[in-house]
């Protein structure tokens, strides 16, 4: 039988959004940072020939160029100001929550509360800003080599630096505002929206091939009707779930007995969401991405590196899926779902795996059940990362179909509208409270009738 919080939420109505003030100030605020973000990406660095830069990324939009074009947005196409885009902060992140799992120090740090949280976010930052200042140098160097600069040099060089520095940290920012302020996790929305505006241009591409013939109709559709299967493919097992059945005992707290209950412990089938894919990509787009912007001007390291592990690549397509298994496990096992800690958990609140004894074998009962799930997880997110690749380097498709980007599409999506769907909820449990307390006031203030 469905509990009342499950009832009220089947009946939730979406008209309710216009009665809940704060949520519509929420959303308000949300969308207008994404404008500002948007605006920003078409500032440009200071120092860039911009018609040289044009033909640039025309040559390599087909390729890598239009995969970090996707990423951030428009912005690396146009050398704007955000052409780093969030992932360094991304990327910070990862390492930090890999390191406080790690370092017994950190680990600490996250056992403190509210302050411990604050010094992680600040290592955090620091984290940022040294890869913001390594990739920026890169690109700033890159960008002479190839000729895109108006006067190179050293000042070139500290313009190019401080500017997508200074981008990527006000992104930083603005994520966090979104996050506090406004509705849905702002790093998240910030990498969703550079997609999500690039896929109409990129469709656009793709049809206008089709129109000259150098695509046929039927390769289109059937690319069409696989994006839409792989985007359901991808809602599917993003809401699969492994239920652990436990089991509370009967209790006794003070003079009340508490009859014993059951509920189930989810694990889902990827517990590290699209941080595998995403760490992985930015990992392996570095490399490439300094040497797409310094053109012919690459070493003989540099080019063995692109000649081996270049995007299409027999040895990039076995990397980057031993990469993503990997970090599936690592991330599950240290971040997502640290099975240690959740039986812990269990023996505490007195419950329990039928059959399975409390304390280390329930661990290792969980941990059983995790790498088994993982199996599937992780062959599920090398598959959909993997597969736009093979058609890419296979089909010579031009249309940019990442399944990086579909699995952050999709998961902010559903996280968005789960969070929406919540602040609705809580309105209408407020409305409802408001209601019985007005009744309560009424049937407190009538008179009660005298008998005579």
């Amino acid at each position: 039988m469905a509990s009342a919080a499950e009832q009220m939420a089947a009946n939730l109505s979406w008209g309710a959004l216009g009665k809940a003030s704060d949520l519509r100030q929420r959303i308000f605020f949300t969308i207008g940072l994404l404008i500002v973000y948007r605006l920003g990406t078409y500032i440009p660095v200071p120092g860039i020939d911009g018609t040289a830069l044009r033909d640039f990324m025309s040559e390599v939009s087909a390729g890598l160029g239009g995969i970090l074009n996707m990423f951030t947005g428009g912005a690396i196409s146009r050398m704007g100001i955000f052409a780093l885009g969030i992932m360094p902060y991304i990327s910070a992140s990862i390492i930090v929550q890999l390191l406080a799992s790690m370092v017994p120090q950190l680990e600490q740090l996250k056992k403190e509360g509210e302050q411990g949280r604050k010094k992680i976010n600040q290592y955090t930052r620091y984290g940022t800003v040294a890869l913001a200042l390594f990739q920026a140098y890169g690109i700033a160097v890159s960008l002479e080599a190839g000729g895109l600069a108006h006067e190179p040099g050293l000042f070139f060089r500290a313009a190019v630096i401080i500017t997508l520095v200074g981008g990527t940290m006000f992104l930083m920012w603005l994520g966090e505002q979104i996050t506090a302020r406004g509705i849905g996790n702002g790093t998240s929305l910030i990498i969703f929206v550079g997609i999500v505006a690039e896929v109409p241009a990129a469709l656009a591409q793709f049809l206008s091939q089709g129109r000259a013939g150098t695509i046929s109709w039927p390769v289109i559709i059937g690319v069409m009707v696989m994006v839409v299967a792989v985007i359901a493919f991808v809602v599917f097992l993003e809401r699969a779930l492994r239920k652990i059945h436990i089991q509370y005992p009967r209790r006794q707290v003070g003079m009340k007995i508490y009859d014993g209950g059951s509920s189930h412990l989810p694990i889902k089938v990827n517990p590290a969401g699209v941080i595998p894919a995403i760490f992985a990509s930015s990992l392996l787009l570095l490399p490439t991405t300094i040497a797409a912007f310094s053109h012919s001007q690459t070493g003989p390291v540099m080019s063995t590196i692109l000649a081996y592990f270049g995007p299409g690549q027999p040895l990039y397509l076995v990397f980057f899926a031993s990469m993503i298994v990997f970090f599936a496990y690592f991330y599950t096992h240290n971040v997502a779902f640290k099975v240690d800690d959740v039986a812990d958990n269990l023996k505490n609140q007195g419950g329990f795996v039928p059959g399975i004894r409390p304390g280390k074998k329930t661990e290792e009962y969980l941990e059983y059940v995790v790498n088994r799930v993982l199996v599937l997880g992780s062959a599920y997110l090398a598959f959909v990362c993997l597969l736009p690749e093979i058609i890419r380097s296979q089909l010579a498709i031009p249309f940019y179909f990442g399944g990086t980007s579909v699995l952050i599409v999709v998961s902010v999506t559903m996280d968005t509208i789960n969070q929406i769907q919540s602040h609705l909820l809580a309105h209408q449990y407020e409305g409802l409270i408001e209601k019985s307390q007005l009744r309560g006031r009424k049937r407190s203030g009538a008179k009660t009738p005298t008998r005579r």
